[in-house]
């Protein structure tokens, strides 16, 4: 990775990405998904809990917790469709699912009384805590021989690189 560079004009400003860089992200970005496609960090999440929970029912559940998490949303059906890449009919046949299995339930949105939001039921909330508490373990192990300066700076960059993907999501 020491090699990866970029060009600069002569303001300090980059003018261009260099390309092993734009390799480099796109190997790591392969890889990532792929751990993720094989959803190796659900798992242990539905091990650690006294309901079982599907793995779509997870996704559901990890996306009204983001959208609960985004202050003043009424997190729908289309939101999850949204936040996991999905057509609104599959998302609205994973949601029941999460519904029928008591983790999510339909509420009034406090906008509009005609439409119906989710929000996580007290079985929900378990499965998110759990999920949050085996992820950030896992993530805590991997990161335990960086420096908490180097930590501190993935956060930053990781977090930007996302934001970045959203943004370029609403196009």
């Amino acid at each position: 990775m020491d090699d990866i560079d970029v060009h600069e004009d002569k303001q300090g400003d980059v003018a261009q990405v260099d390309e092993a860089v734009l390799a480099a992200v796109e190997a790591a970005m392969i890889r990532i998904r792929r751990r993720q496609s094989r959803r190796s960090l659900a798992r242990p999440v539905m091990k650690g809990l006294a309901e079982p929970v599907d793995l779509n029912t997870l996704a559901v559940i990890d996306a009204v917790d983001e959208g609960t998490g985004e202050g003043g949303l009424d997190v729908t059906v289309g939101f999850v469709a949204d936040r996991l890449a999905i057509d609104p009919s599959r998302a609205s046949r994973i949601v029941a699912d999460a519904v029928r299995s008591g983790f999510v339930r339909r509420v009034a949105s406090q906008e509009d009384g005609r439409r119906s939001c989710l929000e996580l039921a007290p079985m929900g909330e378990e499965a998110v805590a759990a999920a949050h508490r085996t992820r950030q373990a896992f993530y805590s192990e991997l990161l335990e021989e960086w420096e908490p300066g180097e930590r501190r700076e993935f956060a930053r960059l990781l977090t930007k690189f996302v934001h970045s993907l959203d943004e370029a999501a609403r196009g």
